[in-house]
């Protein structure tokens, strides 16, 4: 068993602090910040703005004083977006080119796993790119792992907030009822089962649902992020479906007996989306094509496919979300 790790120091940002030390966040601000205070040492806390003790009303304090041990405001408090996301036309998705018209159907696809109702926790890229493909009358509840329940469209440009991004860092809105709390707790609700749905994209997936999806040897990564948590809730009843193009660039296989990258997870996904086909998966017998595309051959997907793989005798061409 390995020990927790303790800090010397966590260097917060916050929105406003009082003189005894209580902090409050701003929307999807408070992320990691709670669990680091509570990790650290010592705790050094930038905010926006310094209140008199009382001028914080208890149960809006986000993490109280005992944790916090030096507050400081910044002469020049930076917030800087790092990813502008703006959406550009209400429920489009621009495709002009054929790789994007590819791109496209799998996002069409992706969309038709959606439930009336249903949480759900979309990756960056091509799955929250589904979103944008939800019918008009279909409530959806989509949760981001930095702390947001009930996720809306890219903002309008002149709407974007530096406190309000998702987990891929993009600007979002929320939707009526939204929520905003820790990351800690929204690991809670991954890990404990409660989200339906988990769609994201992957390197590799080998034919009995390992998946890949990381990091490659000798390029530098930021870490997995959420991706392990997701698809270890697999095994407390969340579906997981992987979208992506079928094969990489020069033809090399994504669809392996084995992956050949560091795993992200084993045995935990349930369904394979790519611009070719739909695979349902299962960990003791592999791979089943279900659906395929138009102009595609069972031949052509044989042929961009490392692993053997059965097709349904009902199979049955790829679904496509018409909103």
């Amino acid at each position: 068993m390995e020990d927790g790790i303790t800090g010397d120091f966590a260097l917060i940002k916050a929105w406003k602090a009082d003189r005894a030390g209580n902090l409050i966040f701003r929307k999807t601000a408070r992320n990691f910040n709670p669990a680091m205070c509570r990790a650290a040492k010592t705790t050094i806390a930038e905010v926006e703005e310094i209140l008199d003790i009382g001028e914080i009303d208890p149960e809006s304090v986000h993490v109280p004083s005992i944790y916090v041990h030096r507050v400081i405001k910044g002469e020049k408090f930076e917030k800087r977006i790092e990813k502008l996301t703006l959406l550009r036309e209400e429920g489009t998705v621009h495709s002009n080119s054929p790789a994007e018209k590819l791109r496209e159907r799998i996002i069409r696809r992706a969309a038709c796993e959606f439930r009336n109702e249903m949480y759900a926790n979309l990756g960056i890229g091509i799955p929250m790119l589904a979103s944008n493909f939800v019918p008009k009358d279909m409530i959806l509840h989509l949760q981001s792992e930095n702390g947001v329940l009930g996720l809306g469209p890219f903002p309008m440009e002149g709407q974007q907030d530096p406190d309000l991004i998702n987990a891929g860092k993009e600007t979002v809105t929320i939707v009526p009822g939204a929520a905003f709390f820790s990351s800690d707790d929204s690991f809670a609700m991954i890990r404990g089962g409660h989200i339906d749905l988990t769609i994201l994209g992957a390197m590799q997936v080998s034919q009995y649902g390992d998946l890949a999806n990381y990091m490659i040897p000798g390029k530098m990564v930021k870490g997995m992020g959420g991706a392990m948590d997701l698809v270890a809730s697999h095994s407390a009843g969340t579906k997981v479906v992987v979208t992506m193009e079928h094969t990489a660039k020069g033809g090399t296989h994504k669809i392996l007996p084995s992956c050949t990258l560091p795993l992200t997870g084993k045995n935990c996904v349930d369904m394979i989306i790519t611009d070719m086909c739909v695979f349902d998966v299962s960990a003791e017998e592999g791979l089943c094509m279900v659906e395929i595309a138009e102009g595609v051959t069972v031949e052509d997907v044989v042929n961009s496919t490392a692993c053997s793989f059965k097709v349904s005798p009902e199979l049955k061409p790829m679904q496509q979300s018409q909103v």
